[in-house]
């Protein structure tokens, strides 16, 4: 379905008396979202770091560059299709890695699953997901789907998560190098919540058998603070456990979900880790490995010096470092200094049709959506995610006729031109 068809369909549904199960405006999309979820909920996907002016920043730098269109071109047919590592594409999105989708939705990661199928765009599969890798790829057939990895403190765990990718189909490895610490997030702090705590988003660990062992390994920090006991600490003892895999009371006895978000807390993320620590991961694993948080080019140099099959530019959408620069900013001199010889995605801050045009006339191979999609669960489940990509290549496809162009390979830097206020 073309974005001429897309429209139409919901025109004449219209007369029909029934409208879109989502808000089409992104702004009204998150309303409607955080009307639906929990204050917790919206306040774990909505939050940036520190004042949030890195979120802000994510939208400005799309205003940075105008479409100028061309007239009289025939676009009567369009191709939106790209390459990316051996497959075709039949366009240029893939939804980003967002955990805990349990928040939002109960079927999670598999509804995005199901919906991310259907419309062709592969799915990197959260490394703080609600539900385990294998469940999603077999809810998902033999659609295209990816993993990102969040380096472990222990390496052991790591080779496990990438050993599973593989062998749940998933086609590459994105690694998620601009967390090995949480952000100073101001709307989780301000509710004292973090979702892990309570056991959820911890789904790859408590399936993985790796992390089974060594959460009885680990022994708890000496210097880690207890909650004070309490009706709060008791319902919250009583969500960890209901969220731990099996049954509730053999779960609650043996004390495994207490120890399993014990020792998650502890190995999640590694602060040390560096380049030279990238060839374990290059020799555990042939798939393509792109290094996901790159915004600086003497990064993106090194990268492709290091043998890395591509870059994702990234600020986590604004949940990392407040004050950052914008991932569309950040572009232009990651592509400079790659210099076509790696595949660059961009992610932070699309929201629309013209952003992806603008992202991928810049040089980008594709872009990632995050929260439109997590926003279009809370509101209507699967159908909601189908929707909301739906609507998000109809309005690129739309952009891109109405500019001229006929396919993503025509468009470059020709197509925009540099604003300055």
């Amino acid at each position: 379905m073309d974005g001429r068809e897309r429209q139409t369909q919901i025109y004449v549904d219209g007369v029909g008396g029934r409208k879109p199960s989502i808000p089409i405006d992104f702004g009204r999309l998150e309303q409607a979202a955080e009307r639906a979820i929990s204050r917790e909920a919206f306040a774990y996907i909505a939050t940036g770091a520190g004042r949030e002016s890195t979120v802000a920043t994510n939208r400005e730098g799309f205003g940075r560059w105008r479409i100028v269109p061309r007239m009289l071109r025939d676009v009567s047919e369009r191709d939106l299709s790209v390459e990316l590592f051996g497959r075709r594409l039949p366009s240029p999105f893939l939804l980003a890695p967002v955990g805990v989708l349990e928040m939002v939705d109960g079927e999670a990661d598999r509804a995005v699953g199901r919906a991310a199928a259907v419309a062709g765009v592969p799915y990197i599969f959260s490394n703080q997901a609600s539900v385990p890798m294998e469940d999603v790829a077999a809810a998902m057939g033999d659609a295209s789907r990816w993993f990102q990895l969040y380096w472990s403190t222990h390496n052991e765990l790591v080779e496990s998560f990438v050993s599973r990718a593989e062998a749940s189909g998933c086609e590459a490895i994105v690694v998620t190098l601009d967390t090995t610490m949480l952000g100073w997030r101001t709307r989780d702090l301000d509710l004292a919540y973090l979702p892990f705590l309570r056991g959820k988003g911890i789904a790859q660990y408590t399936s993985d058998p790796v992390f089974r062992r060594l959460m009885h390994e680990i022994p708890a920090r000496k210097s880690q603070p207890e909650p004070r006991i309490g009706l709060s600490a008791i319902s919250t003892l009583i969500q960890l456990v209901r969220n731990y895999p099996g049954k509730f009371l053999p779960a609650l006895r043996s004390g495994d979900a207490r120890a399993a978000v014990q020792a998650f807390v502890q190995i999640y993320s590694r602060p040390s880790l560096t380049w030279e620590d990238l060839s374990f991961l290059r020799e555990r694993t042939k798939l393509p490995v792109l290094l996901k948080g790159i915004n600086h080019p003497e990064d993106a140099r090194r990268a492709v010096a290091e043998g890395i099959d591509g870059i994702v530019v990234s600020n986590h959408g604004g949940r990392q470092v407040d004050g950052a620069i914008g991932a569309v900013e950040a572009l232009p001199g990651v592509l400079d200094a790659v210099d076509g010889s790696i595949p660059v995605l961009l992610d932070s801050g699309i929201r629309g049709g013209a952003d992806a045009f603008k992202a991928l006339a810049l040089g980008a191979t594709a872009v990632c959506l995050g929260r439109p999609y997590v926003y279009a669960l809370a509101v209507a489940g699967e159908q909601g995610v189908r929707e909301l990509l739906q609507n998000q290549i109809a309005d690129f496809d739309l952009t891109m006729g109405l500019a001229g162009v006929s396919s993503v390979a025509e468009l470059d830097r020709s197509a925009l031109v540099e604003h300055r206020a």
